[in-house]
């Protein structure tokens, strides 16, 4: 039980970057305003581009998904801790690179921080 609130932040970090990245594979254009960077030129190749990353998503997702119905807790945690990786590189690749500070903290840093915390908490439940 005291895992309840760690695994559901789990499920919803999940689900959530598992939605975006199938946003990024249907319709690449449309949800790109909302990464924090100035769009890149709208051409094939960069629609091909970003539908990588929603491929990429979807994976992270789905591999989460996987351990949380296939191992223990406390690998869930770890691999959360692991992954919080992406998020804290979006979020200072946005910064660096000039982008929206607000998107960079208030999209990536929170997400990062909630698996962070989410990991923590499913690492030291034993």
């Amino acid at each position: 039980m005291h895992n309840a609130i760690p695994l559901s932040l789990a499920v919803l970090v999940s689900v959530g970057i598992i939605v975006i990245g199938c946003f990024y594979v249907v319709s690449p254009q449309r949800i790109l305003g909302g990464f924090g960077l100035k769009p890149p030129a709208s051409d094939a190749d960069t629609s091909a581009w970003l539908r990588l990353k929603g491929i990429r998503d979807i994976a992270s997702g789905l591999a989460v998904l996987t351990l949380m119905l296939t191992t223990d807790s406390r690998t869930v945690g770890i691999v959360l801790l692991v992954f919080s990786i992406i998020p804290f590189g979006d979020m200072s690749n946005i910064l660096v690179s000039g982008g929206r500070k607000a998107t960079a903290f208030s999209v990536h840093g929170a997400t990062c921080a909630v698996m962070l915390f989410a990991g923590l908490l499913l690492i030291h439940a034993f």
